[in-house]
This record gives C-alpha cells, sequence and structure tokens, in this order.
C-alpha cells in the first residue's frame, strides 16, 4: 500500500500500511501482517501481535491485575 503521513497511533513514525479493521493509517510497529489489523485493534479483539509471542507474561503481586480501558 502506497500511504504518506505519520502514523495514526504513535504520531511519529512513516505510515506503512492501514488496518483493515478500522481503516487508521499506521507504522510497522503498530500494524500485524499476519492478521491486517493494527495493535489497537488486535487488543481490543483479546489478541496479540505476532512478535508479542515471545514475551513473559507479567507477573504481578497477588490480588493486583492489569486493565485496560
Amino acid at each position: 500500500m502506497s500511504v504518506a503521513g505519520l502514523c495514526e497511533i504513535c504520531e511519529s513514525e512513516t505510515v506503512e500500511d492501514g488496518c483493515d479493521r478500522c481503516g487508521r493509517l499506521v507504522c510497522a510497529e503498530h500494524y500485524d501482517r499476519t492478521s491486517g489489523l493494527c495493535t489497537d485493534c488486535l487488543a481490543e479483539l483479546g489478541d496479540r501481535p505476532a512478535d508479542d509471542s515471545d514475551r513473559e507474561e507479567r507477573e504481578y503481586p497477588d490480588g493486583v491485575d492489569e486493565y485496560r480501558f
């Protein structure tokens, strides 16, 4: 895809692709080629980008959770 401008998520990187779900123009760091979705849409759907699979799950003390709004 040939697009110009800044990433609509980080607003600092050059646009590489567009999200198939929301249509945002995003940089390579915020786009998952496997799914065709931006990182925000992946988070909404409860999925993670392919390159995130190597990361360890965060360890929190008992009774502490992470919430995204």
